[in-house]
């Protein structure tokens, strides 16, 4: 048995992990995989290469397949409706449609399918004579119906002439016959629902308020079972039979579902395996997994790909759901089935919208990097999509969320939390805005009024274009020249660092893609084939973006590139290096930037090159175009397209993040290394030398255990000896 068997992981997934050369799970796994399998929340902070998408992975794949499993033999997520409880009366979950989830109680309905109408009955029946009442509350908004049907009618109320309906929009509906009656009803709402089987009548009040007769019952339908009865459309209802006080007490001598007993009241004859058997909808997956780019998309499809290797008959069909692809192929495969989806933001925005991917069957819903979603403007759609996923799913689970973050103690990632997630747990293992102690900090300040090389350069990087109507000449003191000029010395910088440190591979952080298209081409032409280079940012195709990634990693290019949307979860091993050659103006990105290194106890070295002036660049914050073509140079406040970038500002707000102090550079960027880091290794290879770093709690009190064992095997020693010879004296 593995490791992960021992936290109740399937042995298929287990030996899919073990041929990975995953021996034991990490700290973030042995946390949250149990915690996920026994059906929790689960909120978790950890570096990128902890082992988080497998800590999320693996459970959920687990869970789909013995769900897939249940399904295929027939099983029901509770026992028959007549062996739970049967005395009460309640909503029955072997009698719904397919996207209508029921709680455990039978009293709540939710049904989050925008396209459709799915409907329930209750598990008893009442017949013969009486006057019968029961209540339904709308508790969030949407479309519905409900009343009373027979066991013949449609799941779809009102759609025949057996089912007997009052909806929303004011109408009552029987054999698809819609008429006004009483007025339309909503949000907070209770309707009660009057069925007289002594004067064959139906009718239904409003907060108490009768709206009237609607309905004569047929003379043949007056000795049938009637059922109580619902029909939802993205809504959700709650009902009750009369075990607890009514909102509304009913009049006239009508009482309450619960109260009818003998030969009035019938049991349903469906339960558990006679009902629900149509398959799931093959474009309802049961988890939806959103990245913020399509790389930590792809990255993590790959991971699922590879636990589920021995997971067959049957299969686990996951997709790929990104942009920049022909949205056709990823429809072709939603047809044809898909249980997990992988995504981002955009394209699965665009599929749900059109009813291509529906969520009425999703179990978890996982945000990766939920700090970088959130940052890149998409908190409006996750709350959309939590709000269009029933939280009880049609088995009678609840639906469970995972969110990773960078760090829990982000202000917007906890006030998600607090609004969307059931209970979480928490599980930080980096705490507040931490940085790995393996990764040495260094700032190289370019003050362009004391190095005047710029002035004098025959060949330097093309700047951004921003100062092109603006007079910079040389011989000008103006913020706009001095602006210039820092972008000119920032190049010049950066190939400056790679050579005084002998840089192998590093990733390059710039600010725009502008940015880095400009620095590419420079290096390409000052390094003659030496300062290998692949950018990535989302202005390059798909193909070409992972193919940049993966000649990065194979290490056929020395140097990446890229804006920050690589700094999110792009897992490369063993990096020494990373340049910043503009910070960024929040330092959660910072933080992520330089997580690349300094990964698995191994020594990293994160250079920032710091303006010590404000520097004017692009904020396409209003544009139309996105940037594309734009021209703009004024500033945001005048109607523009750029803003002036105070970097000494953003520096002083990560010092307090930087716990142990960095250094500063001259502008030739060579400077000491700190001892710690001096003479035992290299950047980027494993760490051999003391240094704390987070450990599990019994290697790391071993030695204060080892210490405490040896002093109190002195102290006894003592303690005898002092004792023998007391005792010795005295004889003497």
């Amino acid at each position: 048995m593995t490791a992960f068997e021992e936290m109740g992981v399937m042995p298929e997934i287990g030996k899919a992990v073990e041929e990975m050369e995953w021996n034991l799970p990490t700290d973030v796994q042995s946390e949250a995989i149990p915690m996920i399998l026994g059906g929790g929340d689960v909120l978790m902070a950890a570096e990128t290469g902890s082992g988080k998408t497998g800590a999320f992975c693996l459970p959920i794949l687990q869970i789909v397949y013995e769900t897939i499993m249940d399904q295929r033999e027939g099983k029901g997520g509770r026992k028959s409706a007549l062996s739970q409880g049967s005395h009460k009366w309640k909503m029955n979950s072997y009698d719904r449609g397919e996207a209508l989830a029921i709680d455990p109680e039978g009293t709540l309905c939710q049904a989050r399918d925008s396209a459709s109408w799915h409907g329930t009955r209750s598990n008893k029946a009442v017949v013969g004579a009486g006057k019968w009442y029961y209540e339904g509350t709308v508790t969030d908004e949407g479309l519905c119906r409900l009343g009373w049907s027979t066991g013949q009618a449609r799941l779809d109320l009102g759609t025949c002439k057996f089912g007997f309906g009052f909806g929303g929009t004011g109408k009552k509906s029987w054999g698809k016959q819609f008429d006004s009656y009483g007025e339309p009803f909503g949000m907070n709402d209770t309707i009660g629902c009057h069925l007289d089987l002594d004067n064959g009548e139906i009718r239904w009040s409003k907060n108490g308020v009768d709206l009237g007769k609607a309905y004569d019952l047929p003379p043949h339908q007056r000795s049938e079972p009637f059922y109580a009865a619902v029909v939802l459309k993205n809504a959700e209802m709650l009902f009750n039979f009369g075990d607890t006080p009514f909102k509304f007490p009913p009049q006239n001598g009508f009482v309450g579902l619960s109260s009818a007993t003998g030969k009035n009241v019938i049991e349903s004859k469906i339960v558990a395996g006679g009902a629900v058997s149509a398959k799931p909808a093959p474009n309802a997956p049961q988890a939806i997994i959103i990245e913020p780019s399509r790389e930590l998309a792809e990255q993590t499809i790959v991971q699922l790909q590879k636990f589920k290797k021995h997971l067959s008959d049957p299969a686990i069909r996951d997709l790929l759901i990104i942009g920049g692809v022909p949205a056709r192929e990823q429809v072709e495969k939603l047809e044809k089935g898909v249980d997990i989806v992988c995504g981002t933001p955009g394209r699965l925005e665009d599929l749900i919208s059109t009813g291509k991917l529906v969520l009425h069957q999703v179990r978890f819903f996982v945000l990766d990097e939920c700090d970088g979603l959130l940052s890149q403007g998409y908190g409006d759609l996750i709350n959309r999509l939590h709000q269009q996923i029933p939280k009880v799913t049609a088995d009678g689970k609840r639906l469970q969320m995972v969110v990773c973050s960078a760090t829990l103690h982000s202000f917007d990632v906890k006030k998600m939390a607090e609004r969307l997630m059931y209970f979480p747990t928490w599980i930080d293992l980096k705490g507040a805005d931490a940085v790995p102690e393996t990764v040495h900090h260094c700032v190289c300040m370019v003050d362009p009024r004391a190095d005047t090389e710029w002035k004098t350069l025959q060949r330097h990087v093309t700047t951004d274009g921003v100062h092109q109507k603006d007079s910079t000449g040389p011989d000008t003191a103006t913020p706009e020249t001095y602006s210039e000029a820092v972008k000119v010395l920032k190049g010049e910088y950066v190939v400056r660092a790679i050579e005084r440190h002998n840089m192998d591979r590093a990733l390059i952080f710039c600010r725009t893609k502008l940015d880095c298209d400009n620095l590419e081409k420079y290096m390409n032409e000052v390094g003659k084939g030496k300062l290998t280079c692949v950018c990535l940012h989302s202005d390059r195709n798909p193909g070409e973006r992972k193919g940049n990634l993966q000649k990065f990693k194979d290490a056929k290019v020395r140097f990446m590139i890229c804006t920050d949307v690589a700094a999110r979860g792009i897992d490369v091993r063993g990096l020494p290096f990373v340049i910043n050659v503009t910070l960024p103006d929040e330092k959660q990105n910072y933080i992520h930037r330089i997580g690349r290194v300094g990964r698995a106890e191994r020594m990293g070295l994160a250079i920032s090159i710091v303006s010590t002036v404000k520097e004017k660049v692009w904020y396409h914050s209003n544009c139309n175009s996105r940037g594309r073509g734009c021209y703009n140079t004024r500033l945001t406040d005048a109607g523009g397209c750029c803003i002036w970038y105070d970097e000494p500002k953003f520096l002083s707000q990560l010092e307090h993040v930087l716990i142990a102090s960095y250094d500063r550079r001259e502008p030739d960027v060579r400077g000491p290394i700190p001892n710690e880091f001096c003479g035992q290794v290299a950047f980027g290879k494993q760490k051999t030398g003391t240094g704390s770093g987070y450990k599990g709690h019994v290697e790391f009190l071993a030695p204060t255990v080892s210490e405490l064992a040896l002093l109190e095997k002195s102290a006894q020693t003592s303690f005898i000896d002092l004792k023998f010879k007391k005792k010795f004296t005295k004889r003497a």
